[in-house]
């Protein structure tokens, strides 16, 4: 038998938050302590958090309330989760298989025994540069670098392009590509027309890959720009929603991405995402996962996950930095050395 406790927390940021769908300055996440009536003193703890205008199921808080109560007293019934029943609602599926999870270690938050999770290695990850002014991106790109990172993501399509082409020429006169790795993420924001003079301009600097550069649903525009760009594509909006096997085949045989990104609470939990992962690789596209601004608790989760995915000695840099966006996070032994995520003491 188990029990199930449901509470919910905000989040404050550092810094607002900028992507090109707005800027975010609060966060609210919801979290399932999973315990069992046998060993009531043992505890999983999972974060179900959505974003609005891009989770597929963000809906109004009481709304959303409701549906979690309802998977979670299904689960207490059943003693199981139903993955087919919650592939709509990736954000409660990945809770709900933290807890789970977590529990089954009985309490760690070394969760799949990894050697991250026993604070063996760290998982190399990439630094953020949101989105903001000229001298805003300026200034947070030189703090990535000075703390030691090698792999930096820059979120454009907020400012003039050709200001965002300056920052990145800036960079590879300073840095080359084997100094500094450049991603590069426009969450949508460029026209389809536009797309490809574009990608043609940031090419010339040695851009590892660009993410979602036009927006989702645009199947066969996206193809087009997956065939014949000029440097690697990656999907991350365009899967979300995707949730049934058969359709996530269609997507990765339609467009044919170079990557694709995961973000367990956005792309079906953690099952969604071992799937997702499993098929790009049977068509030899790479991936990577990331976090989707979620606290300490879901963080942590994730780069679990990742570790027990691709490790051990991660070669790919992950995108678990976010767990430094916030005022007021809850207290993991998280910690960021260098440009690593580590398990602390």
């Amino acid at each position: 038998m188990y029990n199930i406790k449901i509470s919910s927390h905000t989040l404050h940021f550092l810094l607002p938050a900028g992507t090109s769908r707005g800027v975010y300055t609060t966060r609210k996440s919801y979290y399932v302590t999973l315990t069992d009536t046998h060993q009531p003193e043992v505890k999983g703890i999972g974060e179900c958090a959505t974003l609005p205008d891009l989770s597929c199921d963000a809906m109004p808080d009481e709304e959303y309330e409701q549906k979690l109560h309802a998977f979670c007293d299904d689960f207490c019934h059943t003693g199981g989760i139903d993955v087919d029943a919650m592939r709509p609602y990736p954000s409660m599926l990945f809770g709900l298989e933290t807890a789970k999870a977590q529990l089954d270690a009985k309490g760690s938050t070394n969760l799949f025994n990894t050697a991250f999770g026993r604070g063996e290695e760290g998982i190399t990850i990439n630094g953020l540069v949101w989105m903001g002014t000229f001298d805003e991106m300026y200034q947070r790109l030189e703090a990535k670098l000075k703390a030691g990172f090698r792999c930096v993501k820059l979120k454009i399509g907020a400012i003039d392009f050709e200001k965002e082409l300056h920052l990145i020429r800036h960079i590879r006169q300073a840095f080359t590509r084997e100094q500094v790795e450049l991603r590069v993420d426009a969450n949508g924001a460029f026209a389809p027309e536009d797309a490809m003079q574009r990608l043609e301009a940031l090419a010339q600097y040695d851009i590892h890959s660009i993410e979602q550069p036009i927006r989702q649903h645009q199947w066969h525009e996206m193809a087009r720009l997956c065939a014949d760009t000029p440097l690697p594509t990656a999907l991350d909006e365009e899967l979300i929603g995707i949730n049934n096997p058969t359709e996530k085949a269609l997507l990765l045989d339609t467009i044919c991405p170079q990557y694709i990104i995961l973000k367990p609470s956005l792309h079906g939990g953690m099952t969604g995402t071992r799937e997702w992962i499993a098929m790009a690789r049977e068509r030899n596209i790479g991936s990577w996962i990331t976090s989707a601004l979620e606290s300490n608790i879901g963080l942590n989760a994730i780069a679990q996950l990742t570790a027990d995915i691709y490790g051990p000695n991660i070669t790919m840099p992950q995108g678990l930095g976010t767990g430094q966006l916030f005022t007021d996070n809850i207290p993991m032994p998280l910690e960021i050395r260098g440009d690593q995520l580590w398990i602390g003491d």
